[in-house]
């Protein structure tokens, strides 16, 4: 791997500016030229990748899931390799790839790790890395306030999860999947790509970001207070044996519902239903730890 980098930084995720000296100090002192970018608007990154894109061998992004997926585009069109800092709430999509928490081990995955070619999830021409997802999780996004994610971290999503599941009410939705037409009434609909999302949650229990297919699970409860003893489940992504748990799996997934209804992207709102889900293989390269390494 070449050493010339570009390093950008959501300035507004969690430990964003808190932590940016020390992240460039430690991707100097591992031998990385850098080229440092900050910005307070996730959706600059895009212009800022393809303006910078034959000056560097790889980009270097400090946020959480919803920065990452910010930029996903720009990578994809570059083919630029992806260094990860999780400096975000969730850090899901570095909590699937292995990635430590810690800003220098970190540091020494993008400097010393190795690439590895990971699947992307598209929805309406809009890539993901971890989960597209309608319902619930839209809900939850649209009440949670940056102020109280900065504040309170993980601990944010599951007041507010709490909250939405309170109040939640079913919708219908067709679902076209592997030559088959199902029609369910559901609180929410998930289609993951990767392992986890929402802070930790599983998709299912044996999703990889490699393994060439899209998972989906679809919440088929009447009442919110069934929801309860589901939601341990969802952590190792056993939630899907359970009743009123509907689980897909395929390459190409189509969702109808009567009316548009929003859908977040690793936790940002991106595209409305009609939705056509796509899986993309080994469409990206990112650095993730050595196997045989004991950095």
């Amino acid at each position: 791997m070449k050493n010339r980098a570009l390093l950008l930084v959501n300035s507004q995720a969690r430990q964003g500016e808190k932590r940016l000296a020390e992240a460039i100090r430690c991707l100097e002192e591992l031998g990385l030229v850098l080229i440092q970018e900050t910005t307070q608007k996730p959706q600059d990154l895009q212009e800022m990748i393809l303006r910078y894109q034959k000056e560097v061998d790889l980009v270097i992004i400090g946020g959480g899931d919803g920065t990452l997926n910010a930029a996903v585009d720009a990578l994809v069109e570059t083919r630029l390799p992806l260094g990860i800092l999780p400096l975000g709430t969730a850090n899901d999509l570095a909590r699937t790839l292995s990635i430590p928490n810690s800003i220098s081990e970190a540091c020494k995955v993008i400097a010393k790790g190795e690439i590895a070619r990971i699947d992307l999830g598209v929805v309406n021409d809009k890539h993901f890395f971890n989960v597209a997802s309608m319902g619930l999780s839209v809900q939850i996004t649209q009440k949670l306030t940056k102020e109280a994610k900065r504040r309170w971290g993980i601990f944010a999503y599951i007041v507010t999860a709490l909250e939405v599941i309170w109040e939640s009410r079913p919708f219908k939705a067709e679902i076209h999947i592997n030559g088959q037409s199902i029609r369910v009434k559901t609180v929410q609909i998930a289609v993951g790509n990767g392992r986890y999302y929402g802070g930790g949650m599983a998709v299912v229990h044996d999703a990889t970001i490699d393994d060439r297919r899209l998972d989906l699970y679809s919440l088929e409860i009447r009442h919110w207070w069934q929801i309860i003893p589901i939601i341990p489940t969802m952590r190792q992504g056993r939630h899907i044996h359970w009743s009123g748990v509907r689980s897909l799996s395929g390459e190409e997934i189509e969702v109808y519902t009567r009316k548009p209804r929003p859908i977040n992207t690793d936790g940002e709102i991106t595209t409305y239903t009609p939705a056509h889900f796509r899986v993309l293989p080994q469409s990206l390269s990112v650095l993730v730890p050595s196997v045989n390494s004991d950095q």
